[in-house]
């Protein structure tokens, strides 16, 4: 009595041994083609191999929890198709050389070459039923595997009108995977809606594409205990005479004296030209999110103006930004921007460079959190700060330093303001 070994297929994707997971057969069954044998785990999936030969199962030659290199000993089959058997690896092989994305299910035969499909009672069944597999026969005279076949069925193709590529006559993986895409577009066609990026919006986009094409940028970020920014806040709302000191214009401030300390920040990078360029005065920018989309309008000379005049200008850029009226002429002349974007709710972000400016510096949302405070645990009111900054214009001790000046100014808001004065 003859007898034919199934070697472990090729996995596909550089693979090269799989685990098992679970044995669908014992020595003594009965198995006929494209049987599924066993179940094996990848390093990317588990898959159900069928096996291309018929006859009684002789020998499993891994344990199930054991890795098999491809290519090694899996499965003994005796009796059988004896003269059948070659004809059965080289339709495996002819679905191998098609690039079928995953070799390990694709490589069945289709069809007994002798007519024979008996199944033993014992032995596991092909996931498909047999009304279903009889109705896939008789329209599938291409070689395919049974976990193809399914992979059709399951997706509503009619098998006559896939079509296989390099011409070998083959329904692979692939070919099936490539008509189930084609199907997905041509069903959600009808509920897509085109939005063309124009306006405001291609401005965006333009501006943040470049960006994130030109400048090396990096972030940097800290959590800091904002309660006394808070507090601080309230005291300057009540005594500066006529003005709402808000929580931006307050940050606004502090961000003006750190720069002071930090002037490599308030930058740009002539590229062109191979130079950096330092500005003497800030041009402020404030990202502002509107119903026309995201816009960062300037107060000019910001290091120049108190916290009182501050806090009207950036009131005013609100209002105007809110109603749409801001000019062309309100939204340039930025070098450094301040993003308040924890009015969204979200406590950090990694926000992109306005270009051409080099650091954006932005606070998350203002929450109670546990914070230690002199050796004592306590409930604080807490946020987190963070830093993009081009790296051509500094390097991190620069960056880290800045930042960290600013997070001392929100601990301690009155000390800086103090000197200042």
């Amino acid at each position: 009595m003859s007898m034919q070994v199934f070697l472990l297929p090729d996995l596909g994707e550089g693979l090269t041994e799989a685990e098992i997971v679970e044995w669908k057969v014992k020595p003594g069954d009965t198995v006929t083609i494209d049987q599924v044998v066993v179940e094996v785990e990848t390093a990317k999936a588990s898959v159900e191999v069928p096996c291309p030969f018929e006859g009684v199962v002789g020998e499993l030659h891994a344990a199930e929890g054991t890795s098999l290199a491809v290519g090694a000993p899996l499965i003994s089959i005796t009796g059988g198709a004896v003269a059948d058997a070659p004809a059965a690896h080289e339709r495996y092989r002819e679905e191998e050389r098609a690039g079928s994305g995953n070799v390990l299910i694709g490589y069945g035969t289709g069809h007994s070459p002798t007519g024979r499909r008996k199944r033993s009672a014992a032995a596991p069944q092909v996931s498909e039923n047999s009304t279903q597999a009889t109705s896939f026969h008789s329209h599938a005279p291409k070689v395919l595997s049974p976990i193809v076949r399914s992979m059709a069925l399951q997706g509503g193709l009619d098998l006559a009108s896939i079509d296989t590529a390099g011409g070998h006559g083959v329904i692979t993986r692939a070919d099936v995977e490539r008509a189930l895409a084609g199907s997905t577009v041509a069903s959600s066609s009808e509920v897509v809606t085109r939005i063309p990026i124009t306006g405001i919006r291609k401005t965006i986009a333009d501006k943040l594409s470049r960006s994130r094409s030109e400048i090396p940028e990096a972030t940097v970020w800290v959590d800091v205990d904002a309660t006394a920014l808070l507090q601080a806040r309230r005291d300057l709302d009540a005594s500066v005479d006529g003005v709402k000191v808000t929580l931006l214009a307050l940050l606004a401030k502090l961000t003006m004296i750190a720069l002071a300390k930090f002037p490599e920040l308030n930058s740009t990078v002539d590229t062109a030209a191979g130079e950096i360029l330092r500005y003497e005065n800030v041009g402020l920018g404030i990202a502002a999110q509107t119903d026309r989309g995201l816009m960062v309008p300037v107060v000019p000379q910001a290091d120049k103006a108190d916290l009182k005049e501050l806090a009207e200008r950036l009131a005013e850029l609100t209002e105007l930004a809110r109603t749409g009226s801001l000019p062309a002429a309100r939204l340039s002349g930025g070098t450094f921007t301040l993003n308040n974007y924890g009015v969204f709710g979200v406590d950090g972000s990694a926000a992109i460079i306005n270009h051409p400016e080099a650091a954006i510096l932005g606070i998350g949302r203002i929450i109670d959190r546990p914070w230690v405070v002199d050796g004592q645990l306590a409930v604080r009111k807490v946020a987190q700060l963070s830093l993009a900054f081009d790296h051509r214009v500094c390097d991190g001790g620069v960056a880290g330093g800045f930042l960290r000046t600013v997070a001392d100014f929100v601990e301690n808001p009155v000390v800086a303001l103090g000197s200042v004065r």
